[in-house]
């Protein structure tokens, strides 16, 4: 999933910072191999237990990732975004994370997203239908 992108700037950032980004990294490069349903379930339920990301944690995130992959920074929407969630699901927090599909031309991307605005995309996100949402669980959203 993916669509033309130029690579994001890297941002500096502290050691520990850098491995949880990589960990982080590495752990959506193995879930990005599971089925698109599979990917869903296992991102439920890691979302379990997660408070409502802000969009400020998000962000830093999502900087966090692609200050360390080069794939993240580019077109690697997919990895990017499970890179992301995880990374936000270490503090504690979860953003919705979103997969969608537009028709002309067909193209399929996968972003995260806060109160409803996907975080760090340029324009045209909002020509995607989404297919896919994983937000943290109603239940967790009303026990905070």
């Amino acid at each position: 999933m993916t669509f033309p992108v130029v690579p994001e700037a890297r941002a500096p950032l502290s050691r520990g910072d850098a491995l949880l980004a990589r960990l982080a990294v590495t752990a959506a490069w193995l879930l990005i191999r599971l089925s698109p349903g599979r990917l869903r379930r296992v991102l439920r339920a890691v979302a379990r237990g997660a408070r409502p990301c802000a969009e400020a944690q998000a962000l830093l995130s999502r900087r966090a990732v692609v200050s360390v992959s080069r794939t993240c920074a580019g077109q690697g929407c997919l990895q990017r975004s499970v890179a992301t969630v995880l990374l936000c699901r270490v503090r504690g927090q979860w953003p919705d994370w979103c997969t969608g599909v537009r028709t002309e031309p067909f193209r399929a991307h996968a972003w995260v997203e806060v109160d409803g605005r996907p975080v760090g995309e340029g324009g045209g996100v909002e020509l995607f239908r989404p297919l896919q949402r994983v937000s943290v669980p109603a239940a967790d959203r009303a026990e905070r």
